[in-house]
């Protein structure tokens, strides 16, 4: 994959709301967040649910993948500390809800610590391995250190309340689950104009110059798994409440590769790339089952033969842009604001 380089990361992220074009549209945005849940289904509502979900946890591992070149195969093993935290908090003390959040992001990120202390003597493939076998040792703990985790059975993870109002349904979840998403990406926006995103996008460009010119490259990388897992804790912790079961099964080693294969898609190194690959994701296998099932009326088989053909196409379509488009959907959206230099497009 193709990662941005420092100056089209900057360029990205900076350029956000450097206009009062782009702050129009982020307002826009703002609007139709809170306006969506007023004509959305409950199968809706569930997916934008579960796409903001996702978005948190592909920016975090995007923080550390895109930003700072650690390769992570164990992403969803943070998701899965995060969303025991919060069944154990609040299924034994019944803790509120941001408390039991806060608390599933700072587990994962101690844990995220530990597990980045070899990056400074491995990396690539090999940090890579190391991640995935941190994944299958915390996923053996989640099987039998049972008096915490239920071992096989999981936890059941009690309703959502807060101020009293219980959000056992999707539409209120939303509630919750959105303003949380809006504050993550934006702090993951601004991280990247403090010095200690800076020296995350040095480390990934050339560690050695980075060292040399004084960057601490095992406190900085160490930061850098912190702060992604903290995102895949919370991300956790609100999956968690979402589906209201957490077993050792609900975060297999496949999910590492969906968020890996979100922030190739939507553009390694750019805050909105991690928003398009999350989106891309979640909703691209939706959309090719919706079309199967419309085809059930005059193909009554249709649903049946096309679920391996709908898996085949979602394939097809992640290995045209790794080809066609490496940079991802990001790259896409850059160049069709290019194409169409008119307002409200033009920066």
């Amino acid at each position: 994959m193709r990662i941005a380089t420092a100056k089209e990361s900057y360029a990205a992220d900076e350029g956000l709301f450097k206009t009062d074009t782009q702050r129009v549209w982020f307002g826009l945005l703002v609007a139709g967040l809170l306006v969506y849940p007023l004509g959305a289904s409950n199968y809706w509502m569930f997916l934008a649910v579960l796409v903001m979900i996702n978005i948190i946890s592909t920016t975090g591992l995007n923080v550390l993948t895109g930003y700072t070149g650690q390769v992570s195969l164990g992403h969803a093993a943070f998701m899965a500390v995060g969303a025991y935290t919060v069944a154990f908090f609040d299924g034994r003390f019944g803790t509120p809800v941001l408390l039991n959040l806060a608390l599933a992001g700072t587990v994962a990120a101690a844990i995220g610590y530990l597990v980045g202390l070899p990056s400074l003597r491995i990396k690539g493939l090999y940090l890579a391995i190391a991640t995935l076998a941190a994944a299958v040792i915390l996923g053996f703990i989640f099987l039998n250190w049972t008096p915490v985790t239920g071992g096989l059975r999981g936890l059941n993870v009690p309703t959502a309340r807060i101020l009293g109002i219980e959000m056992a349904t999707p539409d209120r979840l939303y509630w919750l689950v959105m303003p949380i998403c809006v504050v993550m990406v934006l702090a993951a926006k601004n991280l990247f104009r403090t010095r200690v995103g800076r020296a995350f996008i040095a480390i990934r460009d050339r560690d050695i110059s980075a060292e040399i010119i004084g960057i601490s490259l095992l406190r900085y990388k160490l930061m850098s798994f912190a702060i992604s897992s903290f995102y895949a804790g919370v991300a956790g912790g609100l999956w968690a409440y979402l589906f209201r079961v957490v077993t050792p099964e609900s975060f297999p080693a496949l999910a590492s590769i969906f968020f890996l294969a979100a922030v190739i898609v939507g553009g390694a190194g750019t805050i909105i790339g991690g928003i398009f690959g999350a989106i891309f994701m979640t909703l691209v296998p939706e959309v090719l089952k919706l079309s199967a099932t419309a085809l059930v009326p005059w193909f009554p088989d249709a649903s049946i033969y096309l679920a391996p053909v709908r898996n085949i196409v979602f394939g097809l379509l992640i290995v045209g842009f790794l080809i066609f488009e490496p940079m991802g959907l990001a790259e896409v959206w850059r160049r069709m604001r290019r194409f169409f230099a008119l307002w409200p497009f033009r920066t």
